[in-house]
């Protein structure tokens, strides 16, 4: 079992973009992150927990292992479940729910392994488990190692409280970050998004710009752990690393629902001073100030909205925007089909790994400056 000053902490990450993830872990002075499948393994106490949980822009949810042991049938996997140390992290009087999954396992019946977990917990801790429960205990049984972890998240980190308001085929906040973050994006340049939906990118790029942290209007599902010291947490909410951005971020759309949207979100988040949304189409887009910086975009996609045939118009008409209005900028476009990105005519010169978004498996095409 771990320790509780040396946790293993996973941080959940979308498929194809743990690289991005362990970066920004490593850049936040996280312990020894290493990227694995699904996410980047981090080391530390539960203040680390809670930190990577408020601080971290592209982490999906943070989980702690609480140990593991070998199991291969049912009839030990429920004596282990009662010996467990429930008691070390959960406590009696919060509601929990389990869900297990079973890979390669003697033990291969999901719903049996959430039964047994379920009944000892109940049993020897005294909690009620319910399908509605406040804290999640995730059970993975592959290659008959049963590992036992606890959700610190809640509900998933891109709920950010403060963007209600969203558009058609959102982008969620922690693929934003980790998007920015593939194409260069440290937070001292101006950004530009010439198809802004609810704000998603300037939003996020504002932030990180101020230093304002991801969770700062959030609760968490750690706080009902047994683990939890508020005054400690307290502090670490008052601790500011916000500054002075060095640059504005700018949105654009043909949409005048999606740019009160953006107003609105950005209102709430704390960034309007910084942030500039305007009604107009790609075609009459100009830089809106003399310091190049990057251009950001997640146009329409065949596959979700419209027609890939009726796509290439739009993105051959933003590639031919980016090439006379915005010299010296920095340009990534978000697409799950390579020929929509040559649509663009624009000079990528790289691409990201596939990285799921809603669903869909896209990439990041990025340019150097034009």
């Amino acid at each position: 079992m771990n320790t509780q000053n040396n946790l293993e902490i996973f941080l959940v990450a979308v498929p194809g973009a743990e690289p991005l993830l362990c970066a920004e872990a490593a850049e936040k002075g996280f312990n020894n992150p290493k990227p694995d499948t699904g996410g980047v393994t981090v080391w530390g106490d539960w203040p680390e927990v809670w930190r990577a949980n408020l601080e971290l822009c592209g982490a999906s949810r943070v989980l702690v292992r609480l140990g593991s042991f070998k199991v291969v049938h049912l009839a030990k996997l429920d004596k282990l479940a009662r010996r467990f140390p429930w008691a070390e992290t959960l406590r009696s009087d919060v509601s929990v729910r389990v869900e297990a999954s079973c890979k390669k396992s003697r033990i291969y019946h999901s719903g049996a392994v959430t039964q047994r977990i379920s009944t000892a917990i109940t049993e020897e801790l005294g909690a009620s488990v319910s399908t509605d429960g406040a804290v999640a205990i995730k059970v993975r049984l592959q290659n008959d190692l049963c590992t036992i972890s606890v959700d610190t998240s809640g509900e998933g980190l891109h709920k950010r409280d403060h963007k209600q308001a969203v558009n058609k085929a959102p982008m969620r906040e922690t693929l934003a970050s980790l998007m920015l973050r593939q194409c260069g994006f440290d937070g001292k340049e101006p950004v530009v998004d010439p198809m802004c939906g609810s704000g998603t990118f300037v939003i996020e790029a504002a932030e990180i710009a101020t230093g304002l942290l991801p969770g700062r209007t959030r609760h968490f599902a750690f706080e009902q752990l047994a683990t939890f010291d508020p005054e400690v947490w307290q502090q670490m909410q008052t601790k500011t690393s916000e500054q002075e951005a060095e640059a504005h971020f700018y949105g654009f759309d043909h949409d005048s629902g999606a740019i009160r949207m953006s107003r609105d979100n950005a209102e709430r988040a704390g960034v309007a001073a910084l942030t500039e949304f305007q009604l107009m189409p790609i075609s009459d887009l100009k830089s809106p100030c003399e310091t190049p910086g990057l251009v950001i975009v997640n146009p329409p996609y065949g596959a979700r909205i419209g027609n890939i045939k009726k796509m290439k118009a739009l993105y051959r008409s933003l590639g031919e925007t980016m090439k006379a209005q915005f010299p010296g900028w920095r340009v990534g476009v978000v697409t799950n089909t390579e020929s929509l990105a040559k649509a663009t005519r624009l000079p990528f010169t790289q691409e990201s790994e596939d990285i799921s978004h809603g669903g869909l498996r896209v990439k990041v095409y990025s340019t150097d400056p034009l």
